[in-house]
């Protein structure tokens, strides 16, 4: 109890100074600490403030078809040509279904015209003439087949 005692006494001893318990760091800490902070409020100052939401552009819609199915969207009205300039006018549906350009349709069908036409017609004739009846591979390891190809052949260069 003794002990106690001059604990408590000790204690009392001790000059107190409030809040400011080393009178003399904090005189010097004062103006360090408005240095710092100035300098915390300039680089604070530096930083760009984040503006509003910007407005939404309005997406152009274009009128050019591109890609693999472009020809098919201009056929179909969904734009107004492809990027290589064809329009629906210039366009058209072959017999399997798919979009061509009437050029297109018309140089296949001159070529055929001038030379697969000519062969099948060939052939034709030199079936009839030979009187070959279902399948025989033209030119085949057959005898009426090798038959078949030189009647064909010769029918076609003349």
């Amino acid at each position: 109890m003794l002990s106690s005692n001059i604990a408590c006494s000790s204690l009392s001893t001790i000059p107190s100074y409030g809040s400011r318990a080393f009178p003399l760091l904090s005189a010097m800490a004062l103006p360090m600490k408005k240095i710092v902070m100035k300098a915390m409020k300039s680089t604070a100052m530096k930083v760009k403030a984040p503006k509003g939401m910007k407005a939404m552009k309005k997406k152009a819609i274009t009128n050019v078809a591109r890609g693999k199915l472009a020809k098919m969207v201009v056929f179909k009205g969904r734009k107004e040509k492809t990027a290589t300039g064809l329009q629906k006018a210039q366009l058209m549906k072959n017999k399997r279904g798919k979009v061509v350009t009437k050029k297109q349709h018309a140089r296949g069908k001159a070529l055929f015209q001038k030379f697969a036409q000519r062969w099948l017609d060939a052939v034709m004739t030199a079936r009839k003439e030979l009187g070959v009846k279902g399948f025989c591979a033209i030119g085949g390891k057959s005898a009426q087949g090798k038959a078949l190809y030189a009647k064909a052949k010769a029918l076609y260069a003349a």
